[in-house]
């Protein structure tokens, strides 16, 4: 998923018009790309910050993404254990366990994402974890006619099937299938398609390839592709069942590490290292944050690429047909960091010190508008879900022939533009008129 920088309000329009050309996946250790500076907000020579309120905001905001990740590493251990019980005894209610527990994963983690932009560490490690559109090939049993990355050459390595590999010239070791293995198969010959790991990889194997196109239906793996011995289908099973125990394995201890680096009390980890900044610095990395993932990666690479292709393939949770909640969520996680609030998987919410009153205190026109928006995105969101839930998915909507539906898609992306422009115009009246917290002179 490329990273499309956050432009100036007067921009945001052509920015979202040219976001439908351009790769769209995202490459391992791919860092932020550089915003451009804002220009949608007055210019404000100095910092209008309470420092003291200020550094409470940060602080509240590192609390955030603390329980978010362990949200995300709670619910990420259930879809392991639900993985084992389908190992254990292979059949449609295990199976059907499985892809619940893997649904009910993503809730959480896609509101980790705006986290990412601005905080490099997130941003290096998220690849391993949720790295997309994947080339099938390279993990499983695909369709004759399936259509490979185009110069993929792991396109057909088929690691279940083989216990060696060809890519190019060189001949891999594939025989023991663990989670090592798997993190060092990630773009494999330098394809970015090639990716072994994270949920996408695991949602492949739960539900196998959606071969309904623009039609309804999600994958239909059959939990006998889990089974050895009689009544076993697919092939390899042996193998199938060790990819998914490790990718299952990996991403726990994935997500277990990311709960670390926001832990309070740590000298050495990143909370740390973002509370020793400037509060304006830990500011602009919220509102980067923001803005990134709800113009460039949302309303961008996730959204308009897919929509103006007409493109299953790049439709973020393929397999599952859960892409209208990945959404839904990646906007609940923008709005979560303004409000400084964060509703839990244990029904609970955490609150605290906000961008919202900070904002508030030095304009309250500029942070009503961006609630009014953050609110009205959060609307046009639900009505993937609410289309999902009457039987058409988010694959249905982008078809060529769907104008109604396609219509829906392109008022969410609209609702996005329009919030980033809010998010600038609320860090204008911060004094934040750099939104990159990598090249931002700090000079406040």
């Amino acid at each position: 998923m490329l990273r499309m920088p956050l432009a100036s309000a007067s921009l945001l329009a052509i920015a979202i018009s040219l976001a439908g050309c351009g790769e769209d996946k995202a490459p391992v250790n791919q860092a932020a790309a550089p915003a451009a500076s804002s220009t949608s907000a007055e210019p404000v020579a100095t910092s209008t910050i309470d420092q003291a309120a200020g550094k409470a905001v940060v602080s509240h905001y590192a609390d955030l993404a603390l329980a978010v990740f362990s949200d995300a590493a709670s619910t990420g251990k259930n879809l392991q254990a639900a993985i084992d019980a389908l190992l254990a005894t292979p059949n449609d209610a295990t199976l059907k366990a499985a892809r619940e527990a893997w649904l009910a994963a993503r809730a959480p983690y896609m509101q980790t994402e705006v986290f990412r932009f601005g905080n490099a560490v997130v941003d290096d490690w998220e690849g391993q974890l949720n790295a997309w559109p994947l080339d099938e090939g390279l993990i499983d049993y695909v369709a004759k006619d399936y259509q490979h990355a185009l110069g993929n050459p792991g396109s057909n390595a088929n690691i279940i099937a083989n216990t060696e590999i060809q890519v190019g010239e060189d001949k891999l070791d594939v025989s023991t299938i663990t989670p090592e293995l798997l993190a060092s198969l990630n773009e494999l010959g330098g394809s970015e398609a090639n990716v072994a790991t994270g949920y996408h990889a695991i949602e492949f194997l739960l539900w196998g390839q959606d071969l309904n196109g623009t039609n309804p239906g999600a994958g239909e793996r059959p939990a006998t592709d889990f089974v050895v011995g009689e009544g076993a289908t697919g092939g390899n099973n042996e193998r199938r069942r060790a990819f998914i125990k490790a990718a299952a394995d990996l991403l726990v201890s994935d997500l277990n590490e990311m709960v670390v680096q926001w832990q309070a009390g740590k000298p050495d980890n990143y909370r740390a290292q973002l509370e020793a900044e400037s509060v304006e610095n830990g500011l602009r990395k919220m509102l980067f944050g923001m803005g990134s993932l709800s113009l460039g990666e949302l309303a961008g690479e996730r959204m308009k690429v897919a929509l103006e292709a007409n493109s299953t393939e790049d439709e973020h949770d393929c397999f599952s047909d859960n892409t209208h909640n990945s959404h839904f969520y990646n906007g609940k996680g923008i709005r979560n960091v303004y409000l400084g609030e964060y509703k839990k998987v244990d029904g609970t919410t955490l609150t605290g010190p906000s961008l919202s009153s900070l904002v508030a205190k030095v304009d309250a026109s500029a942070d009503s508008t961006l609630k009014a928006d953050l609110e009205a995105t959060e609307g046009k969101l639900q009505a993937l879900v609410d289309s999902a839930g009457n039987g058409q998915h988010f694959d249905q909507l982008i078809a060529a022939d769907n104008t109604e539906g396609q219509q829906i898609v392109r008022d969410a992306i609209a609702a996005l533009v329009k919030q980033t422009g809010a998010i600038e115009q609320a860090a204008g009246k911060l004094g934040i008129s750099d939104l990159n917290p990598d090249t931002a002179d700090h000079s406040f």
